[in-house]
């Protein structure tokens, strides 16, 4: 006897295309309109499954972005979701500049409206592959938790490199697996399992937060991203593990 077939829209259908889209076939469509879906319910996830700890991990990256050099400068919150990485910026004592927040997934920006003004913090509707600045216009950039799903990595690096100015710099805030063997388990047990099942169950979706830790996987170590920033044309490249090594920031220069 055959098995079973799996049927459209079934889970086993659903985990196929968000493997799929993990090693980057459909990734762009399956991304956009995932987050898209979850965009209600995207924030309280976040903090939820991270523990807020996510707080944290973006306010270090803001330091490291180093805007206090160019306070009134104008920056870039790319894959910027709904909005909160834009919004600690430009809520920092001392920021008096601009930040336009890029998104492909629009539903995700319109749920961070209202996070701060207009005036200082605007959203873009954008792919990170055709960013729809000028060469050389921004004071810096910086992506918390998307950089792994744009469809063509080192695309997205070279344009990010493109609308920089010389001596700005850019930072990748993003997942990646620990390296010691007991941390690893216990994180990997939790971004299989008990994330998926949260992830489903609040956000209604039956796919997103299965792709989530599909996605880290199939992300590059952080020494792959290092160089393949490096090859982008950032120079000064250095990247830190974060909380056990369950995250990493990784910086460059124009």
């Amino acid at each position: 006897m055959d098995a079973p077939r799996n049927t459209p829209g079934s889970p086993a259908d659903d985990l196929h295309v968000a493997a799929n889209a993990a090693q980057g076939e459909g990734k762009r469509e399956y991304v956009q309109q995932m987050f898209s879906d979850i965009a209600p319910r995207y924030d309280l996830l976040n903090h939820v499954l991270s523990l807020n700890i996510d707080k944290r991990w973006r306010q270090r990256a803001l330091r490291l972005l180093g805007w206090t050099n160019r306070p009134a400068g104008t920056y870039l919150d790319l894959c910027a979701g709904t909005l909160d990485v834009g919004a600690m910026l430009v809520k920092q004592a001392g920021f008096t500049g601009f930040v336009a927040g890029a998104d492909f997934a629009v539903p995700m920006l319109q749920y961070g409206k209202g996070k701060a003004s207009r005036d200082v913090l605007a959203p873009v509707g954008a792919d990170a592959l055709q960013l729809p600045f000028g060469n050389a216009c921004l004071d810096g950039a910086i992506v918390a938790f998307g950089i792994r799903n744009v469809a063509d990595l080192d695309a997205g690096l070279r344009e990010v490199r493109r609308v920089l100015k010389p001596g700005a710099r850019f930072v990748i805030l993003e997942f990646s697996t620990p390296r010691f063997a007991l941390v690893r388990a216990a994180y990997l047990a939790y971004f299989h399992h008990v994330l998926p099942f949260v992830g489903r169950l609040v956000s209604g979706h039956k796919s997103a937060y299965t792709y989530l830790p599909l996605s880290v996987a199939q992300f590059p170590t952080e020494e792959a991203l290092a160089e393949r920033m490096r090859r982008a044309g950032f120079s000064t490249v250095v990247w830190e593990r974060l909380t056990l090594g369950i995250a990493a920031i990784h910086t460059g220069t124009v």
